[in-house]
């Protein structure tokens, strides 16, 4: 039983080893998820469990060969020429964007039509409130 526990604790020594060695060597730029700090923290105190996350979803992603013989690296993007483009977005449809811009004037003039309703009513509130002291104090 000591022999498996210690075979068990040297796999769990050399996975943790090469994952601090993976990590450590590793360029910051290319750490995906989390600073290389965190990810020691990670390797060191959640053994074996951090190293096994670290190769899973810390480390750099590995080029991948397409078909057509050239090499794309996961998270590089893509050049905007050949970036792929969603069909039916709302805001490259040249219908619905003469649509919003008129709902955006027939809002305006609304909200226009609204102010100057409130300003002719606040000066005939004001005009009544006005003859009323005018009368109380002539009277």
């Amino acid at each position: 039983m000591i022999r498996v526990y210690s075979l068990f604790a040297l796999i769990n020594l050399i996975l943790i080893v090469v994952a601090l060695i993976d990590c450590l060597s590793t360029d910051e730029a290319l750490i995906r998820a989390l600073p290389r700090v965190v990810w020691v923290l990670l390797i060191l105190l959640f053994s074996p469990i951090g190293a096994i996350v670290w190769f899973v979803a810390g480390r750099p992603p590995r080029p991948v060969r397409l078909s057509n013989g050239t090499t794309w690296r996961p998270g590089s993007g893509f050049p905007e020429s050949e970036r792929p483009r969603r069909s039916g977005a709302p805001d490259d449809d040249p219908e619905f964007l003469r649509d919003l811009a008129a709902r955006h004037a027939r809002e305006k003039a609304e909200d226009q039509r609204l102010m100057k309703d409130w300003e002719a009513d606040l000066r005939r509130r004001e005009e009544e409130l006005r003859r009323r002291e005018g009368g109380e104090q002539a009277g």
